[in-house]
């Protein structure tokens, strides 16, 4: 065998190992039988085929579930109306209380794949919308990458933006970065939208601010909501609970029209859950057009935040999103 035949086994040998590690299996999770599960050995996802698409369960293995779960809906299907559920799902945007809430009750066709799964929902009849989530685990570490698409199945062109929300466990503290700060009067023009909804309330104490940050805490026994939206080309969000991270990182593109006066990321909270969520931009499909919110997680163990500073955060949570492409 010559040595180029030899080495072209071997990376494909290699290859081939390095694909094995994800194993996706058939499970039953909490009552729904048609669930899987996907996992390289040291963190695990599932989702769920009898509702959705939805992926329920982010974590180490064995370990904690740093999404949110409303036990009460865990294993319930074909409900008439909209269920929180918990765990990361797409919907549309601009929020529309009939079309956004259109109910995801029924099951979903699963396709795997060597890293990963497609969950893939039916035509919604109230929308002629089609949604669909595909998981691409890392064979190792705790990077995946999670695709939110969006199809118009109508006969008309419509318009609307894909929106990734992940329901995090009660408890924790969210933190995302504005963009890059400078100072006056060498910089003069305006960098970014902060927006406000109408129950937003900036003396609410589980608001944080800082000069580089924005940070939300989650209080189970506080039930006002809260919300705030910002931009940033390099969106991301951090979820800091029992002294794990769950970190989730979009791309956003300046010049572009986004929902909400601009937003490419959101967070919200109340009593139940804290909400990180990020917005692709505003796109004008034809039928049959599929538009994808692309979003990249990871987690991380062993985190000590000290306190909601500047300082603190840049110790604790920047060299956590090092050698990607986010920054502050």
């Amino acid at each position: 065998m010559s040595k180029l035949i030899l080495s072209l086994a071997l990376s494909l040998m290699v290859a081939a190992q390095a694909g094995a590690q994800v194993k996706v299996e058939k499970v039953e999770y909490k009552g729904w039988r048609n669930s899987y599960r996907v996992s390289n050995g040291q963190v695990e996802l599932v989702v769920t085929g009898d509702v959705g698409p939805r992926i329920m369960r982010f974590g180490f293995v064995g370990g904690q579930n740093l999404f949110k779960e409303f036990a009460e809906q865990l294993g319930g299907t074909r409900e008439e109306k909209h269920q929180l559920r918990g765990g990361d799902r797409v919907w549309k945007a601009p929020e529309d209380p009939v079309a956004t809430w259109a109910p995801d009750n029924v099951p979903v066709e699963i396709t795997t794949t060597a890293n990963g799964l497609i969950a893939r929902a039916p035509v919604e009849p109230l929308t002629n919308l089609q949604k669909e989530i595909e998981v691409r685990m890392a064979p190792s570490g705790t990077e995946v990458t999670v695709l939110h698409r969006i199809t118009n199945r109508s006969l008309f062109s419509l318009e609307y933006s894909v929106w990734a929300l992940t329901m995090m466990a009660p408890g924790g503290v969210a933190i995302t970065g504005f963009p890059p700060r400078g100072h006056h009067p060498a910089n003069l023009e305006a960098t970014n939208p902060l927006v406000m909804w109408a129950y937003t309330n900036l003396s609410d104490k589980r608001w944080v601010f800082t000069k580089k940050y924005l940070a939300l805490r989650q209080g189970p026994n506080n039930s006002e909501a809260q919300k705030l939206g910002m931009f940033n080309p390099n969106t991301w969000g951090a979820y800091i609970l029992n002294g794990e991270v769950f970190i989730k990182r979009a791309n956003a593109i300046p010049g572009e029209t986004y929902p909400d006066f601009g937003c490419s990321f959101e967070t919200f909270t109340n009593n139940e859950f804290l909400e990180m969520e990020t917005l692709g931009p505003l796109t004008k499909l034809p039928p049959g057009k599929t538009a994808e919110q692309v979003e990249h997680w990871s987690l991380h163990r062993n985190v000590k935040l000290t306190d909601l500073t500047d300082d603190a955060i840049d110790a604790a949570i920047l060299p956590l999103l090092s050698g990607s492409a986010i920054g502050n």
